[in-house]
């Protein structure tokens, strides 16, 4: 007979048999025992923790022909029908793969059908996030009002994923990481039924490489067991995995204390001998130096059993270091692990890390005049080179703000070197101005007189093209400037009005305004420059320097019989006799 998988083999097939999720069997248990279970479950948490084996179970033991019941006999024709997925009322879905709305659709059409071979049609979605938007809304009103024969079962790994609708249609449960010291008793009982003799110490690793997972656990198990045979030791498991014992780690500690680079390096390429990889080192070197952490910060806390195996040996490393000194090199690894999903040559990383280690200031903190001193000094050199730091942010500010004063004698905008009229491109990180400067329609001046000039005309004729364009070039920068319009030029400058400040910063960003620019010369054929300006600030700066030029009125006195006065009154005589006839007098006053 083929071999069939561990994690298949050893399935839950009731609740006794399920692992670390003693809060949801409970409920479970209750409410098929007051028979007050719903039509719709949503089972929720990280892979491999129980949320199909719990929907399958629930399914036998709401349709055992001996119940239902607090669990399913798993010996009468449905429990085993169901269990060997022969039930075409108990129907398991994946999402994944059938995701769309038809699918749905279909669903919902034949819920409406009552079962043919047991009490309750079950349908267990798994992966239910993977649906569409249409295949949720699909499915909402089915989900809210099912027939009473019929129960859904979601199973997910990504709950936030789902539409609020669906999450409060649905008894939710949230499945937990399965406890190592669970995990560690469940493989020991797998192992004895199999007949596989493993060390402890190999039990309790695989239990932590599987992250609380007990289907990745057993997975792991099967693996080692076809690497090792019916004999598992420790070696075998740090053989196969790709891991590092912590006594190797130590040794590394301790090169590191000891400022030893020869033999941190000598480590690192034993490690590499090995087979092991460079970012797989990396990773379980944090990992250590997180624990020696924690056992430095947090002493006897029951949260170190999760990961640390001999409790003791870890205080008795980390004594040897300070706090800080264990935060500054994680941080250190942590710096190299990220430059590593980047790097050709991620050993060469692994190395300097561990080099660097060796080399920075002392990290030793055990009791005794010398290594106080070599802490004071070290603490010292750090003080340094911090007031050294922060003197040269200093000095950068000083020339920044001196640079910003020339440009702002210049007349150039604070809020952005392009910005030729007044109010901040700081989007709404300040009020705007009451008004528009002087100075500001001054500089505006040479904009509103290229207004009229064929140049202009032309370039807000191509305006629509340059949108086009831009957005072909980069989508995201044409929703920035469609917020803008051509409303001067001057020069090799086309002034772009903006309603929005945040649409205005965006655009002036250098990237952004290259791209607008050379959109500018393959649209135009010109070589402009991009400048921009606030619209209401535009229409401020031309209505004053329209009025400023407007002519003015001259009042004058005319007598009544003399100039245009006159004529116009002769005017109206003439038209009101021609209306009335006779009927008019003339009356001088």
């Amino acid at each position: 007979m083929a071999h069939i998988a561990l994690y298949r083999t050893w399935r839950p097939q009731s609740f006794q048999d399920m692992v670390g999720q003693k809060h949801i069997v409970q409920t479970l248990q209750n409410s098929l025992r007051e028979g007050r279970f719903s039509h719709a479950y949503l089972f929720s948490g990280p892979r491999g923790t129980g949320k199909t084996s719990a929907a399958k179970i629930l399914a036998k033991a709401v349709n055992c022909l001996n119940g239902p019941g607090v669990e399913p006999c798993n010996r009468c024709e449905a429990c085993l029908r169901i269990t060997e997925g022969a039930v075409m009322d108990v129907v398991e879905i994946d999402a994944a793969s059938n995701r769309g709305v038809e699918e749905i659709r279909d669903i919902r059409d034949k819920v409406k059908y009552a079962p043919t071979e047991v009490r309750q049609k079950v349908y267990i979605i798994d992966e239910v996030h993977m649906l569409t938007t249409e295949a949720f809304n699909a499915l909402l009103k089915t989900l809210e009002e099912p027939p009473a024969h019929v129960m859904f079962i979601l199973a997910t790994t990504e709950p936030h994923r789902l539409p609020a609708t669906i999450i409060s249609r649905c008894q939710r449960f949230d499945f937990r990481r399965v406890a190592l010291e669970e995990q560690v008793e469940r493989l020991r009982q797998v192992c004895a039924k199999e007949g596989i003799a493993i060390d402890e110490d190999a039990l309790a690793f695989i239990a932590r490489l599987s992250d609380g997972g007990m289907r990745d656990a057993l997975s792991l198990l099967d693996q080692i067991i076809a690497f090792s045979g019916e004999r598992v030791t420790y070696e075998d498991v740090l053989s196969i995995t790709g891991g590092m014992a912590s006594d190797q780690f130590e040794k590394l500690a301790q090169a590191i204390q000891d400022r030893d680079i020869g033999a941190a390096l000598a480590l690192i390429d034993a490690f590499m001998q090995e087979g092991k990889s460079a970012d797989k080192c990396m990773e379980n070197l944090i990992y250590y130096f997180r624990d020696l952490l924690m056992v430095k910060m947090v002493p006897n806390s029951e949260a170190l059993t999760e990961r640390i195996l001999d409790v003791k040996r870890f205080t008795a490393v980390a004594e040897r270091f300070t706090g800080e000194a264990l935060i500054a090199m994680i941080d250190t690894l942590n710096y190299y692990q990220t430059e590593m999903k980047y790097s050709v040559q991620p050993q060469t990383l692994l190395e300097v890390a561990v080099m660097k280690l060796c080399s920075g200031s002392p990290v030793t903190g055990r009791q005794g005049g010398a290594d106080t001193a070599s802490a004071g000094s070290g603490d010292g050199q750090t003080i340094q080179r911090q007031d050294a730091l922060v003197g040269q942010l200093l000095s950068r500010i000083e020339r920044l703000e001196s640079q910003l004063a020339a440009l702002v004698k210049q007349g150039v905008a604070p809020g952005g070197g392009a910005a030729p009229a007044g109010g901040s491109s700081g989007g709404g990180r300040s009020a705007p101005a009451p008004a528009v400067s002087r100075r500001s329609i001054e500089k505006l001046d040479a904009y509103v007189a290229g207004i009229d000039s064929p140049e202009f005309r032309h370039a807000a004729q191509q305006w629509s093209q340059v949108l086009g364009r831009v957005k072909e070039l980069k989508i995201t920068v044409h929703a920035w400037l469609v917020d803008g319009e051509p409303v001067g030029l001057s020069d090799t400058n086309l002034l772009v009005a903006f309603k929005s400040a945040m649409h205005r910063e965006t655009s002036e960003r250098p990237a952004n305004k290259q791209l607008i620019e050379q959109a500018f010369q393959e649209v135009i054929g010109q070589p402009y420059r991009l400048v921009t300006v606030m619209l209401k600030d535009w229409k401020a700066a031309t209505e004053q320097t329209k009025s400023a030029d407007a002519p003015k009125e001259v009042l004058e006195l005319i007598p009544e019989d003399e100039g245009p006065g006159g004529a116009v009154k002769e005017e109206w005589i003439s038209e009101a006799i021609q209306l009335f006839g006779e009927l008019v007098k003339i009356k001088d006053e």
